[in-house]
């Protein structure tokens, strides 16, 4: 089964071997002669054949990013490797080489034909991306274990499936069990399953499946749960107020706070904290529903400009339209009558009168585009104030309820070093009925001691608080920032999109001017 290295000394997959295969491989005749003249760009081949190269390593292919079909059978490579940037692949071909495990196709999403035949691969794994699988050639290699093919019902377009040649297919129910399976496949081993066998194989293997799919559906539930969750959160973040709908931000204020966790060991601190945490986790709530409804008003107010701009580039290209087709009717009739006219005089005015048509036609069409310019460019401002008034309003209001929350950790931290000195006055005379851990007692040695970890714990949260209130009004700033850039840069990319095809209209029409001009001339 081993695909072992010949005489050939094994090769590097090179720029020279790729240039050499690519221009073998290009159009013939004149179309070949000028390629070869003119070079093939990598990025332009669409299929690439590298069999029989006694090739060791896939490498240098990062430049094929448009690459559809990869055939490197009949080879010496031992790892998939190479391929991370052939994200257009359709077809692979790796047969008869010597790989012993499926690596390295994370990210061939597109790939819908995938041959690994007479190699030593002894799994079937490492395939979760390829959702569009179609076939699938594993013949000739180590494959013995039948939970394998329990791994291919995820391939949901999975049609065509060879594994002939490899330990599995010995088995008595090699068959019986691919067809109960695997229902949808409709070849195994270049046959076609006849629904017979398929009906048999129901049959015989009813418990099981119904006992895979009741497993496979509590797993898809989860799955569905999981990005239903990521789906909230990408929501959130757009919001800019992820994690603010609980306790997170305030959980975390102590998930680092040494000397407070101490603290709360002191008698009554810990009913005030709770209520610290009650009313810190209601303005957090309060910022997060305000984050919501202003993304909302965001996202109409973008819908809203989107609508606006679409509007009227399509009334002016509708307008464009119309003078075009009706120059096209002049066009013809002009171009008719100059070829039907044969004193030189009438010619020579007939030229010029159509070649002013043109003229006027130019100028009437970048008339329409400087017009259309001028009224994108005062909707373009209007949404920047509109959106820029948004995400000051926004910004604002979050400052001052995060200034709520530095309220009520100031508050907080006033009454925990009034019950920190009044626990340490205790201790001192001997009054404290409590009994404390070791090492909170040690923070109690002397005022300055206490003081200091009620200040660092005090310090840690309002940094926290800090944090959070910056990234929220640096995040929401700088959308709004490359929102509007982006936004005046496709307007400039339009319009010099739509003066370049006026131009190359205009020059269109006017070279069948002139080369029926110069005909009649030659004439």
């Amino acid at each position: 089964m081993n695909w072992l290295y010949d005489s050939v000394e094994p090769r590097v997959m090179d720029e020279d071997m790729l240039k050499l295969a690519v221009g073998e491989q290009g159009p013939r005749d004149e179309a070949g002669q000028l390629a070869r003249q003119e070079g093939i760009l990598f990025k332009d081949v669409l299929s690439l054949r590298l069999d029989f190269q006694n090739i060791l390593r896939i490498d240098n292919l990062w430049q094929f990013e448009n690459l559809r079909k990869l055939q490197l059978d009949n080879n010496i490579i031992e790892k998939i490797e190479g391929l991370e940037r052939l994200v257009h692949l359709v077809w692979l071909d790796l047969s008869f080489n010597n790989i012993e495990a499926i690596e390295g196709l994370d990210t061939l999403v597109n790939l819908e034909d995938l041959s690994l035949f007479n190699n030593r691969i002894s799994k079937i794994d490492s395939l979760d991306a390829l959702v569009k699988l179609q076939v699938l050639s594993l013949g000739n290699n180590e494959i013995s274990h039948m939970m394998n093919i329990i791994y291919l019902r995820r391939f949901k377009d999975l049609r065509t499936l060879s594994l002939s040649g490899n330990p599995i297919a010995e088995e008595e129910d090699y068959k019986m069990f691919i067809c109960a399976y695997l229902p949808d496949l409709v070849y195994l081993d270049f046959r076609r399953i006849d629904d017979h066998m398929k009906e048999l194989a129901e049959i015989k293997h009813q418990y099981g499946i119904d006992e895979l799919k009741q497993r496979e559906n509590l797993i898809q539930a989860q799955l569905d749960d999981e990005r239903a969750q990521r789906e909230e959160l990408e929501e959130h973040k757009a919001a800019f107020v992820e994690h603010l709908n609980g306790s997170f931000l305030f959980d975390s204020m102590y998930a680092e706070d040494v000397e407070g966790n101490k603290l709360a060991h002191l008698p009554g601190v810990s009913e005030l904290l709770q209520a610290y945490k009650d009313k810190f986790v209601i303005i957090c709530l309060n910022i997060f529903e305000y984050g919501l409804k202003q993304q909302e008003k965001r996202k109409v107010e973008l819908d809203t400009f989107n609508e606006c701009v679409q509007e009227a580039i399509q009334e002016n290209r509708e307008q464009g339209k119309r003078r075009i087709a009706k120059f096209e009717e002049m066009h013809l009739l002009s171009l008719n009558a100059i070829r039907d006219e044969s004193e030189v005089t009438n010619l020579e005015m007939k030229i010029a009168e159509h070649s002013k048509d043109i003229t006027e036609l130019f100028n009437m069409l970048m008339t329409l585009e400087m017009q259309l310019v001028e009224q994108l460019e005062e909707t373009i401002n209007m949404f920047e104030r509109n959106i820029m008034d948004l995400v000051a309003l926004f910004i604002e209001n979050v400052q001052s309820l995060m200034a709520q929350c530095r309220d009520l950790e100031n508050h907080h931290h006033e009454k925990l070093l009034e019950i920190s000195i009044n626990t340490l006055e205790k201790i001192l005379k001997g009054e404290l009925d409590e009994d404390l851990p070791y090492d909170v007692r040690a923070l109690f040695v002397d005022k300055d001691t206490i003081v200091n970890a009620v200040g660092t714990s005090h310090d840690l949260h309002l940094l926290k608080i800090d944090n959070r209130e910056d990234e929220l009004v640096t995040r929401t700033n700088s959308w709004c920032s490359h929102l509007v850039d982006a936004i005046h840069k496709d307007e400039i990319m339009r319009n010099r999109r739509r003066v370049k095809e006026i131009h190359q209209y205009v020059d269109h029409v006017q070279n069948e001017l002139d080369n029926l001009e110069c005909s009649e001339i030659i004439d």
